[in-house]
This record gives structure tokens, C-alpha cells and sequence, in this order.
């Protein structure tokens, strides 16, 4: 009966966000993904990678696609499947999601039911996944957390063979792989420093992890940073990491680039959850530099970045599932699975899976309740009136309008490594009020302009005599209003 209970719990740890996405359809709404769908499409079309700004009226600029691996996915799903295909994908992410989390607590060998409430709370506190290719990069740095405390717990490379393949593949799905050798070079760091440490005689170190060969540890690590030049870009992927994830602009105007403000029950869980790993750590009779290290730098980031908070959760994870066991060292191994739960439980989850995606299957509308987010009927206008070039648009639009309506190039969108400060700041200073129209060469150029309807400067060009005699409102709807240059 306990075993049955066992199966039963595990399989809707596994499936039950699958299931909630396919109820709820976040996917459909997430602003970024558009875009991605689109130069996915673009790829499968021209068999080529793109290196300028497509589906931008800045398209002489350079731009490099660094998730193209992701957008080719995309697109792919998209052609087997239809709109239907985004929130599929997102719903296999979130199973994905389960079972990293699952297994990252389980690297310590933890009891079972330790490791499905870690793995409960890591999906609690890493809210509003979305079907882009950051979701993507959680998975290969849980996946790759793992491999590390796998060969430190065993002393044995073999687990650390994986990692020149996974850096291989994550640099072309999503250009946060930089993140996972942030976490390489910590683990080098943290080798170098225990054995500095034992050479000194300390003996408060953890006895249980095994000493590992620095220098081939070493040798794996430069293997998996030349593994990451494998892409259509090689080695320049690397000067653009500041720019596409860290940039200035970004960070003055981008809600998600800014510290957590405590207002979302997950961010409390989160707090809750990174102070019990530091009790946890701290409650040991040794110390484990790596732990210690990736701990720290991922609260570090987490709690000054909200986009980045992810990063805190799973080495959070990996201590709280051994943290509290540092008593029972010399305990034999035991045996916590599922001989015969394992691929019932697989099968199950998939069964489940399977199930919520037929259902989605069978769904239709999507378009209108893409229509409810999006400017659909406000685009539709426009390409029916054949409205005059170029757009103005509201960034927050710009990935939508570059799938919809293609065939007018967006003044601005999501894309900040393609437009750079310069442009993005203008666009802000402008939208915001805070400088004059004509400051902006994109909205002082445009023909027509497609903003929301309760934005303060559609308000403007309707109240303001200066501006409503140059700008006629062609269309309205409860989302969109539709303006041209007279």
C-alpha cells in the first residue's frame, strides 16, 4: 500500500504542472515567444541563421539569434501541431522541471518524500515559467549541479564526462549557459581551495566528499568552455553575454531586472527556503567549499535580479536534501527505488501527459484568447486598410506584431542585444513623456502608430490640440488604438 502511494505521488509531482498549463494556457501569453516562433520559421525557410536585425526596422544592425537551437524547436512543434504546439512545449518544460528538481534532491540519496517536497516547493518558487529558452538553461544548470555533487560524492570522472555535451548543447539553446560556467569555475575554485586547505593540515573540512584530480577536473572544464564555441556564431557569442543579459537600459527600465520586492507569496518561500540551506550548511560539523560557494553566489544574484531568482533554488535544494543527514555519514546506501515504480511511474506521468495535451488538442479559439493580451483585431486593421509604413509600435507588442503581422518591420521589441542602449533609451525617454516626439527618429519617421489604448501618450494624441492635428485615431478597441501621421 505505501508503495502505491509512493507511485501515486511521484507521478503527479511529475504531472500536475503539466496538467495546470493545460487547463490554464499561460503559455499563449507570454510576450517573448513570438518572436522566437518567427525567426524559428525563418530558419526552417532560408536553411540559414540569422546575423542582422530580421522583422526590425533596424535590420542593417548586427544580431546574432544565440537560442536559435530553441526557435528552431519551436518552430518545428509549431508546423506539427499549430498555435497549440506553445503551451505543449511548455507543459513538457514543467514535467522536465519536475524531474531535475526531483533528482537534484535525490543526489544525496534522501528519502523519498524529502524529495518530493523540495522538488514541490523548487516549482513553487520558480514562478511563471513561459515557453522560452531561459526555462531551458534552469534545466541544464540543475542537470549540471547534479553531475558535479554526483562525482564529488563518488570521486569517480565519469559523471563529469557529461558536461563538455551539455555546455555543447545549452550554448545553442540559450546564451545563459554562461551561468553554468560560472558554477564550473566555482567548482574548480572549490577543488583548489580544499586541497590548499588539507595541505595546511585543516581538518574541518568535509571528510566525505572525495578529493578529486584537480588537473583533469581541469581539463574537463577547458573541454566544456571550447565545447561552448560548437555554434552557427563560434566564440562570439561571448562578447554579447553583458548585452543581451545584463544591460543598462535593462536594468533602468526592465521590472524583472529589479530587486525582489517581496509582494508574491513565492518570494517569501524563496527567502524561506535559501535560509534554511544556510541553517542546513550550518548546522554540519565540516565544511564543503562547493556547496557553500554555489549557495551563496546564486542567493547573491537571486535576491538583486528577480529574472535571475532561479538561480538561488537548486543548490538550495541539493543542501536541504543532504543538510539535514550529516549525522548518519557512515550509513550504508540504501536502496529508495522503485524497481518496478520507476517505469510505471514513467509510464503513468506520460499517460497523464498525453492525456492533458489531447485535451488541449481539442481546444479551439486559441486566436481569441490570444486577442485578449495581444493587439490581434488592431493588427488585423491595419493589414486590412494597408496602412502606411513605418510602425511605431509598444515594445511590450513587439515580439507579437513580429509573428502577426510580419510584413511591417517593428520599430522596437524584446530584442535588447539588437537595438543596444542608445535605442532603447530614446524609445523609453519618449513613451514615458519625459522627452518630445521627435527626439525618437523611430516614432519621428513613423507613419503609423500602434499603442495601447490606456497608455499616456495615445491619451495625449487624442487631448492634446498640438498632437491630435498631426495624428488621426483610425481605430480603437478595448486594448489598442490605431493613429496616423496626417
Amino acid at each position: 500500500m505505501r508503495s502505491v502511494f509512493r507511485l501515486l505521488l511521484l507521478t503527479l509531482l511529475f504531472s500536475a504542472a503539466a496538467v495546470y498549463e493545460a487547463l490554464h494556457l499561460s503559455a499563449i501569453f507570454s510576450a517573448d515567444v513570438w518572436w522566437h516562433l518567427r525567426t524559428g520559421l525563418w530558419i526552417l525557410q532560408n536553411h540559414a541563421i540569422p546575423r542582422t536585425g530580421l522583422f526590425s526596422q533596424y535590420s542593417d544592425l548586427p544580431w546574432m539569434a544565440s537560442s536559435w537551437g530553441f526557435d528552431v524547436l519551436l518552430a518545428a512543434a509549431y508546423k506539427a501541431f499549430g498555435l497549440r504546439a506553445i503551451p505543449i512545449l511548455l507543459m513538457g518544460l514543467k514535467v522536465a522541471l519536475a524531474v531535475v528538481t526531483f533528482l537534484l534532491a535525490r543526489v544525496a540519496r534522501a528519502d523519498v518524500w524529502t524529495a518530493v517536497f523540495l522538488s514541490a516547493v523548487a516549482q513553487y518558487v520558480i514562478p511563471d515559467l513561459q515557453p522560452v529558452p531561459s526555462v531551458l538553461s534552469i534545466l541544464f544548470f540543475g542537470i549540471e549541479l547534479w553531475l558535479l555533487l554526483q562525482s564529488r560524492r563518488s570521486g569517480a570522472l565519469r559523471s563529469l564526462f557529461w558536461l563538455p555535451p551539455v555546455f555543447a548543447l545549452w550554448a545553442n539553446l540559450h546564451i545563459q549557459f554562461v551561468a553554468g560556467l560560472l558554477l564550473l569555475g566555482l567548482f574548480i575554485i572549490a577543488l583548489f581551495l580544499e586541497r590548499a586547505l588539507r595541505s595546511l593540515g585543516v581538518t574541518w573540512l568535509s571528510k566525505r566528499i572525495v578529493q578529486l584530480p584537480l588537473a583533469k577536473v581541469s581539463a574537463i572544464a577547458g573541454l566544456s568552455v571550447l565545447c561552448t564555441f560548437v555554434t552557427p556564431y563560434t566564440f562570439h557569442l561571448f562578447p554579447d553575454v553583458m548585452k543581451t543579459l545584463y544591460s543598462p537600459v535593462a536594468f533602468t527600465y526592465g521590472v524583472e531586472m529589479r530587486s525582489m520586492s517581496f509582494r508574491r507569496p513565492q518570494e517569501f518561500a524563496l527567502m524561506l527556503l535559501v535560509m534554511a540551506a544556510f541553517f542546513a550548511l550550518g548546522r554540519r560539523r565540516s565544511l564543503e567549499v562547493f556547496e557553500l560557494l554555489a549557495l551563496v553566489a546564486g542567493t547573491a544574484i537571486a535576491f538583486r535580479i528577480q529574472r535571475d531568482a532561479w538561480l538561488a533554488v537548486p543548490p538550495a535544494v541539493a543542501l536541504l536534501a543532504d543538510g539535514f543527514h550529516w549525522e548518519q555519514v557512515e550509513r550504508k546506501a540504501r536502496n529508495y527505488g522503485f524497481r518496478w515504480e520507476k517505469p510505471l511511474c514513467a509510464m503513468l506521468t506520460i499517460t497523464i501527459f498525453v492525456a492533458a495535451a489531447l485535451h488541449l488538442l481539442d481546444r479551439s479559439g486559441l486566436m481569441g484568447k490570444i486577442s485578449q493580451d495581444f493587439p490581434v483585431k488592431a493588427c488585423n486593421f491595419i493589414r486590412d486598410n494597408h496602412l502606411p509604413q513605418p510602425l511605431f509600435n509598444t515594445y511590450s507588442w513587439g515580439g507579437f506584431l513580429i509573428w502577426y503581422l510580419p510584413e511591417y518591420p517593428v520599430a522596437v521589441d524584446s530584442r535588447v542585444d539588437l537595438y543596444g542602449d542608445e535605442i532603447l533609451s530614446q524609445y523609453f525617454q519618449v513613451i514615458t513623456g519625459k522627452d518630445r516626439l521627435d527626439t525618437d527618429p523611430s516614432l519621428a519617421s513613423a507613419r503609423t502608430l500602434l499603442l495601447e489604448r490606456q497608455s499616456g501618450m495615445a491619451d495625449a494624441l487624442v487631448r492634446l490640440p498640438a498632437l491630435s492635428s498631426q495624428y488621426r485615431m483610425m481605430y480603437r478597441d478595448d486594448l489598442a488604438a490605431v493613429f496616423v501621421k496626417q
